[in-house]
């Protein structure tokens, strides 16, 4: 068969999925409606006092059954610390639908169009895997948000987020587990800084603390920051990263070109100014930083999403699963890398010269394939002594170091991000919360 009749098949099949579906869900509803109309009936339950006792039965089961329906999130039915996989709390995976946002102008056609909605239903899988790791970064980081606070250590708050998404995704390998280490970059540090072993610096009242975790279900990837802190000078620069996320992510659509989405990114962040010390200061986007598209355990797969204006013409594609990640900062709007290194992926299929590269190159394919993973992690598998083959392997480019990236000392960042997949037929903010 060829491509095209594979395809033209694969479209056909879908959209007579789709009738069925739509018959069934018919069916269901007639059944659901009938349900609610039971409940909703009230018998005759006689005169006087049995009378009255029936009734009040009748009320107290009818409360009763709606506060079972209405249990929103999985979050509802959560241990505090999380530790209940999602997938118990929805079961036959009924996970919720991000945000859903309908296309607009030259793709305003494809929120009713049939043959988008077959092609929708073709990548039922992915969204399903999506739809669970973003039900897990919601209940993790809604846990983090509330028991995060100065004098807590950054190995405290890393282990509580990754043990957290750990239990809840039930981590399997290459089927489910952590995206990416946990980013808690703090003050003029905006990214890619993890503690490693020994790394006991805890945060302080006056501290602005990053938050950047990932979770995956077969290799598909929900990437989500925010930013905290405990003094509200800091409000401004907080309000204007999540203000420049919120509009970068309503830019995206369909054909939209990447250098118009900085555009809009760089007017809003620029809008905003903060005040620190008697001086008022602007409130700049990191012009060297991006979000990016994601592809199957690859955190970043191609595709940059500047945060300031330029002239990339490139354009968002049907089916792309991009992150939307903002920077902000008081200080000069471009980083540089410093500091000790925490973060690496695999990035080539080299050959190490040293056996002791070797077994450690195993390891991290068996463990980590092309998912990003820092020294913690080796350490939890129980490696030794694996500082010089690691530094070996990075030297010959087979893994790739990204250390802190960081402004001018005496500075402050901030970042917010969200995760949103450009269906066939909608945009869906999958990462999206009740928080962020």
């Amino acid at each position: 068969m060829s491509v095209a009749d594979s395809t033209t098949a694969d479209l056909g099949l879908a959209e007579k999925k789709l009738g069925e579906l739509a018959i069934n869900n018919s069916n269901d509803n007639k059944g659901e409606k009938g349900t609610d109309d039971d409940d909703d009936e009230e018998e005759d339950g006689g005169e006087g006092e049995a009378g009255e006792k029936t009734q009040k039965k009748k009320r107290k089961n009818k409360k009763k059954n709606k506060k079972k329906k209405k249990t929103g999130l999985g979050a509802a039915g959560q241990t505090s610390p999380p530790s209940i996989p999602v997938s118990q709390l929805f079961p036959n995976n009924s996970y919720s639908e991000g945000q859903i946002c309908e296309y607009v102008d030259d793709n305003k056609y494809r929120t009713t169009s049939e043959e988008m909605r077959a092609k929708d239903w073709l990548n039922e899988q992915q969204l399903v895997d999506l739809r669970r790791a973003a039900e897990v970064h919601r209940e993790v980081r809604q846990y983090a948000r509330a028991n995060i606070r100065p004098g807590m250590d950054l190995t405290t708050i890393a282990e509580m987020i990754e043990n957290g998404t750990r239990a809840l995704v039930e981590e399997r390998g290459f089927e489910s587990g952590v995206g990416f280490p946990t980013g808690l970059s703090l003050n003029h540090c905006a990214a890619h800084y993890t503690p490693n072993a020994g790394d006991f610096v805890e945060i302080k009242e006056d501290d602005v603390l990053k938050v950047d975790f990932g979770v995956h279900v077969n290799g598909h990837i929900i990437d989500s920051a925010f930013t905290m802190s405990w003094n509200d000078r800091y409000k401004p620069l907080l309000d204007a990263v999540k203000e420049a996320t919120n509009t970068g992510v309503r830019e995206a659509g369909i054909d939209v070109r990447l250098g118009d989405i900085g555009a809009a990114i760089q007017e809003v962040m620029e809008s905003y100014e903060i005040e620190l010390d008697g001086k008022v200061l602007p409130v700049k986007p990191i012009r060297n930083l991006c979000g990016h598209n994601i592809g199957p355990y690859l955190i970043h797969s191609g595709k940059s999403v500047p945060i300031v204006a330029n002239r990339d013409q490139t354009k968002m594609e049907e089916g792309e699963l991009f992150a939307i990640e903002t920077f902000g900062t008081t200080g000069s709007g471009y980083v540089q890398e410093e500091g000790v290194c925490s973060h690496y992926a695999k990035t080539s299929d080299g050959q190490p010269r040293l056996p002791s590269a070797k077994k450690l190159l195993h390891s991290i394919t068996k463990n980590f394939g092309t998912l990003p993973f820092c020294r913690r992690y080796l350490d939890r598998l129980g490696e030794t002594h694996y500082y010089y083959g690691l530094r070996h392997l990075v030297d010959q480019g087979i893994v790739t170091a990204y250390p802190p990236l960081v402004d001018v000392k005496g500075s402050y960042t901030a970042q917010s991000e969200h995760t949103f997949i450009l269906r066939p037929t909608v945009k869906e903010v999958l990462s999206r919360g009740d928080d962020y």
